[in-house]
């Protein structure tokens, strides 16, 4: 049979017959026990007004500091179609008594009408990355009847407003989920409901707020009691906090999954070949069947985080010939990876994006595939770490090992929290190592891009920039890919 055959046969199900608008007026309101003032019919739902598009529904929410009645003309002017709102407006509405909680009612509602498997994904590292894979697999094995949430959307806003977006015919919502406190996550589990719980890693991020890797891996741990009858626990089997996490997760009666290296993981590594775009050609045993695949990202960090898609997307009843297919095609988001070949003299030089988030863990991981990229020189711009409270000194200094085993050459520190390193590589001035790294450290992103400007970068160099978000090193990023070629 001809693939265009095999398509025009494939089988009706259930959710194709079902509407193609996302809400109605009446939906809305039955929902969140509103009352519409018309009769109308929305395509997406947002809460930032400057993120309006055409057809979409504005939820006007309340906050401390904030609230989005103020921005409604903007809305309205944007195109929304029509607005939640606590009072009433000339405009189509809903009007409601509390718009958090209509928010919050929407996506319940979304999570039930739509009949789809829901996978949460948590972690310390790499949960991004995980959702956008686990999201481009199933949507391909789906025909593209696959939901996730967009950007980092994984707070008490976000994630109900992700659900809130999904359509009645999703088979598959992907939801990321983050934590600053513990409680934090048990909420968002009780939002999302999933089927499948998947924590990708344990490291000290948001350690400021919670002490302890064991607490952090307690407040992860917290999804779990949100799984539904018969779910399933992705987890690392490599991580020092593993039999913790079994532990809850045997308490909240889940099934466990675990992936990684160790010789007792369900998903395991059995061989892991670099490939010549600088990704890998990974081998793994899933218990019954074994599989190969590519990963075109590079970094061993990479191959940890495809085992766990792999994990996830069985346990959620998917395609894992589509899996090894995302993995394959699979490129750095912004922020997250994205790489640009910038133009440079004598040729063309690699900048590596990871400007949107940084912690022990993934600036180790990050430095670690900075060294495996092929280079004439290797720079770094690194911008501080967030969050780490009072071991923030130690954490930063901790970076000068990972630095000299990457073969960095010359290295740009970028805030206050940097100096414990700067420390590290000279004794608090911009010097030099005898293994020949060479560094600078400045205050803030302009200072970066001027210290990089005057490093001079030439072809062949690779140059990482990671820093916790509001470093703001993005910035540099967008200065220098001006210059792409």
């Amino acid at each position: 049979m001809s693939a265009r055959n095999a398509l025009l046969q494939w089988p009706i199900t259930r959710t194709d017959t079902l509407p193609a608008r996302l809400w109605s007026s009446d939906e809305i309101a039955r929902v969140t026990g509103g009352r519409a003032s018309a009769a109308f019919q929305v395509s997406g739902v947002e809460m930032d007004s400057r993120d309006i598009r055409g057809g979409d529904l504005f939820i006007a929410l309340k906050g401390e500091a904030m609230d989005g009645h103020r921005f409604l003309d903007t809305a309205f002017a944007n195109g929304a179609a029509a607005a939640i709102t606590d009072r009433p407006i000339v405009q189509p509405h809903v009007l409601v008594a509390d718009t958090t909680a209509a928010l919050h009612a929407l996506g319940q509602a979304a999570a039930d009408r739509a009949n789809a498997m829901r996978i949460g994904v948590t972690g310390s590292v790499g949960k991004t990355g995980v959702k956008e894979a686990i999201f481009a697999a199933l949507d391909r094995s789906s025909r593209g009847k696959a939901h996730r949430s967009v950007r980092s959307y994984n707070n008490h806003v976000g994630v109900p407003l992700s659900l809130a977006r999904m359509p009645a015919r999703s088979r598959f919502g992907i939801f990321e989920m983050g934590m600053n406190h513990a409680g934090e996550m048990a909420a968002l589990a009780d939002h999302v409901r999933p089927h499948v719980a998947v924590i990708t890693t344990i490291a000290p991020a948001h350690i400021e707020n919670l002490g302890s890797e064991e607490a952090i891996a307690d407040a992860k741990a917290e999804i779990f009691g949100g799984v539904v009858q018969g779910g399933t626990a992705i987890v690392p089997a490599d991580s020092p906090h593993f039999a913790r996490l079994a532990d809850h997760a045997a308490k909240a009666g889940v099934k466990l999954v675990s992936f990684g290296r160790s010789a007792h993981a369900d998903v395991r590594l059995l061989d892991a070949i670099p490939s010549a775009n600088g990704g890998s050609l990974v081998t793994a045993d899933m218990g019954d069947t074994r599989v190969c695949f590519s990963v075109a990202e590079p970094g061993d960090h990479w191959i940890s985080n495809a085992l766990c898609v792999m994990a996830a997307v069985r346990a959620a009843g998917g395609d894992l010939g589509a899996a090894g297919l995302a993995l394959a095609e699979m490129g750095g988001l912004k922020g997250r990876g994205a790489r640009h070949r910038l133009a440079a003299p004598g040729g063309h030089a690699l900048m590596i994006d990871e400007s949107y988030n940084a912690n022990p863990a993934s600036m180790r991981a990050t430095l670690r595939a900075l060294g495996q990229t092929p280079a004439t020189r290797r720079v770094a711009v690194l911008g501080a770490m967030k969050e780490l409270g009072d071991f923030a000194p130690r954490f930063h200094a901790d970076l000068a090992g990972p630095l000299a085993e990457a073969r960095v050459d010359f290295v740009i520190l970028v805030g206050e929290e940097m100096r414990s390193l700067a420390r590290s590589l000279g004794k608090g001035e911009a010097g030099a190592l005898a293994a020949g790294l060479h560094f600078a450290h400045c205050g803030d992103p302009e200072g970066a891009i001027a210290a990089l400007e005057d490093y001079g970068i030439t072809a062949g160099d690779a140059v990482l920039v990671k820093g916790s978000n509001s470093v703001g090193l993005g910035r540099v990023v967008a200065h220098f890919t001006a210059r792409e070629g």
